[in-house]
């Protein structure tokens, strides 16, 4: 199996946790290596990104507040050089951490505390969505679906515009694969949290419109200028094809 990497997956992800409380990240390893995972601990934003860029890491967890850095700085500069997965803790109830986050390319968010189930349930679901589950043999191999100029390939899991490759995070991705699947359909924030997200609905919680946002600058406009992802008042969200075209898989 594949990493974001493109190189040979261990037999358990990799995880890395970048948060100067020791303390913490003992208690996190504890929690999580009975759970199947391999868990690797640094204490600066330094350190965080020199292991990102040289380890070959299924998923970040990342802390806001770093003694050296900004936990956003870090996310930035490893967010410029490869695509892993990062799962930012912030602090509870900052919901500007949380918006920062995601915009600059976090995956995911947790707030502090937490509980050991919530953080074990937030780094499955990434893992699921970013693809660490899904058969990597040809011979299954998902197929390639096309819209006008993007192109969707669902088991290197990439997507390009006019053949130039796109950076999403795993929400993105998931998120553009379930408008692909649902053509011509309307999908409730409820019914993509649920199934990009994966986790249960809070009209409270933000994350789907911010994840919806990002794939609108990533994906750009449709050639005639048109938007591509359309809001539906008090709905959802509308994925309009370009007229006369339709979904092609390969």
């Amino acid at each position: 199996m594949l990493s974001s990497k493109g190189v040979t997956q261990p037999a358990n992800p990799r995880l890395l946790v970048v948060d100067d409380d020791r303390d913490l990240c003992h208690l996190v390893t504890q929690y999580l290596e009975p759970e199947g995972f391999m868990v690797s601990a640094v204490h600066t934003g330094g350190e965080g990104i020199r292991a990102a860029l040289e380890g070959n890491y299924e998923l970040i967890v990342l802390d806001v507040m770093l003694p050296d850095k900004k936990g956003f700085d870090v996310l930035r500069e490893i967010r410029m050089r490869v695509r892993t997965p990062i799962l930012m803790l912030t602090a509870k109830g900052d919901e500007f951490d949380r918006i920062l986050g995601l915009e600059l390319g976090a995956d995911d968010y947790l707030p502090k505390p937490f509980s050991p189930r919530e953080l074990i349930a937030r780094i499955s679901a990434i893992l699921r969505r970013s693809g660490w589950q899904s058969e990597s043999s040809t011979a299954s191999r998902p197929p390639v679906i096309h819209s006008g100029d993007i192109e969707l390939d669902l088991a290197a899991r990439t997507v390009s515009r006019a053949s130039e490759f796109l950076r999403l995070t795993s929400a993105e991705f998931d998120l553009l694969r379930a408008f692909f699947e649902a053509p011509g359909q309307i999908l409730t924030r409820e019914a993509l949290v649920e199934t990009v997200l994966d986790r249960k609905f809070s009209p409270f919680d933000r994350s789907i419109d911010l994840h919806i946002s990002n794939l609108r600058r990533k994906l750009g406009p449709q050639s005639d200028g048109a938007e591509r992802i359309r809001s539906v008042r008090g709905v959802g969200y509308l994925y309009a094809w370009p007229p006369g075209t339709s979904t092609t898989t390969e």
